[in-house]
């Protein structure tokens, strides 16, 4: 196995020199760009930057003792989502596991530094059935699920679906693969009267019984057609949940994506859709976090129960120094349970810190560094930074200018040009 060396290995351990970073990931992705744009507006030198296709390639990577290593989205790289999953059409949907088990080998590849990313978290993050496991094991509430943890049901295809519906009286539930990411595989199963079945989704089936993800969300209204999408997932792993109602805004269902750095709530943005999915490049809208606060507090809840529940999601997470939490509220505001918690969950540009976080005036990538800066996460940075500077155009509310949902998205979603999208 070979491994990308290091141009300059004492570079970062010499004592008096700048702390370093590293990004692996896609060079010219707009996730690396904004967060070597926060290292500079630190006073510190820009990260170097490892290809995703040259870890891929090269079957990992060797850092510095010194450098702060982050690992970022592999995604919206054809390159390297062939790499990843192997020849076929970006839009495809099967290949989750493949993907799964190239990218954890290739993290695991990755050596010396400081990670800001525990290679054996990422593993668990990017495994819905296990991350889920976690979650429940430490008391975070989280929806019912068959097949999460250690005494996980195993799901072979449609046929084991309809029998864990019926076992534990689940009439609405989601279907997910174990493996992906951007409501990618994603339906919204529900039974009808006279034992009907349909189900909403952003997955096209092909005549010949090809999956495609798209930006339109259709609905499915016969169990052959949900059986065979789920028959097609099947093989890639799949990850029951109990479909929970959830509180709305406007008329429209919402949720909520908090990012958590170095144990602290920082951001948070409300999703809101006519769909069951409120994933931004599925139609899904920013909504007002002013008024979901109100709304919890005027429910009897505690807005600030609200984001420790986040931070609970996250302190089991403890070797990684963000995640975004996907934060479920039940109808009235007054209940909340953790969706999913995002390795990659970071993507909100413009978006400033909440009140009293640390991060105020800060995006998400600032805050990042300013905790590594006050020796949180990895360990301290020294002197040699200082403080980041307020982002530009930030509005410190849930009004961020980017079209990224702030998902662990592996490629773009953004464009409306085809409704056939990535995944």
């Amino acid at each position: 196995m070979r491994h990308t060396a290091v141009e300059t290995p004492e570079a970062s351990a010499t004592p008096g020199a700048p702390p370093r970073f590293a990004v692996v990931g896609n060079p010219e992705n707009r996730r690396v760009g904004l967060f070597t744009t926060a290292v500079r507006a630190a006073g510190l030198p820009a990260p170097r930057v490892l290809a995703w296709r040259d870890v891929l390639r090269e079957g990992g990577a060797v850092f510095a003792p010194g450098e702060y290593v982050r690992i970022d989205s592999p995604g919206e790289n054809p390159e390297v989502d062939r790499l990843l999953r192997g020849p076929g059409e970006p839009t495809r949907v099967e290949g989750t596991a493949r993907w799964y088990a190239r990218f954890t080998a290739a993290v695991r590849g990755l050596s010396g530094g400081r990670p800001l990313d525990d290679p054996e978290e990422l593993a668990v993050l990017f495994d819905k059935r296990r991350c889920h496991g976690v979650l429940h094991a430490a008391g975070v509430p989280v929806p019912e699920s068959p097949t999460s943890g250690p005494d996980g049901v195993p799901v072979r295809g449609w046929a084991d679906v309809r029998t864990l519906m019926r076992e534990r009286r689940m009439p609405r539930l989601f279907v997910k693969l174990a493996h992906g990411s951007s409501a990618s595989g994603v339906l919204a199963v529900e039974s009808a009267g006279g034992g009907r079945i349909r189900a909403t989704t952003s997955v096209e089936l092909a005549p010949d019984g090809r999956l495609f993800n798209s930006l339109r969300v259709r609905r499915y209204t016969t169990e052959r057609e949900v059986a065979a999408v789920v028959d097609a997932l099947a093989p890639d792993g799949v990850h029951l949940e109990r479909w929970l109602p959830k509180a709305g805004q406007r008329g429209r269902a919402a949720d909520l994506r908090v990012v958590v750095v170095a144990g602290r709530a920082t951001h948070a943005v409300v999703r809101t859709s006519r769909h069951p999915m409120t994933n931004l490049h599925l139609g899904g809208a920013r909504g007002d976090l002013a008024a979901a606060r109100a709304a919890v507090e005027s429910a009897g809840a505690d807005w600030g129960e609200a984001l420790a529940l986040c931070e609970r999601a996250a302190a089991c997470f403890p070797g990684t120094l963000c995640v975004g939490v996907d934060l479920l509220p039940a109808l009235g505001w007054r209940r909340f349970t953790v969706g999913e918690v995002n390795a990659f969950g970071d993507l909100l540009p413009g978006l400033t810190g909440l009140p009293g976080s640390g991060a105020e005036g800060l995006d998400t990538y600032g805050a990042q560094i300013a905790a590594v800066i006050r020796g949180e996460g990895a360990g301290g940075l020294g002197s040699h930074a200082r403080p980041p500077v307020p982002a530009t155009a930030a509005t410190g509310d849930d009004s961020g200018t980017g079209t990224g949902d702030g998902s662990d998205d592996r490629t773009d979603h953004s464009s409306e040009e085809d409704h056939r999208a990535p995944v």
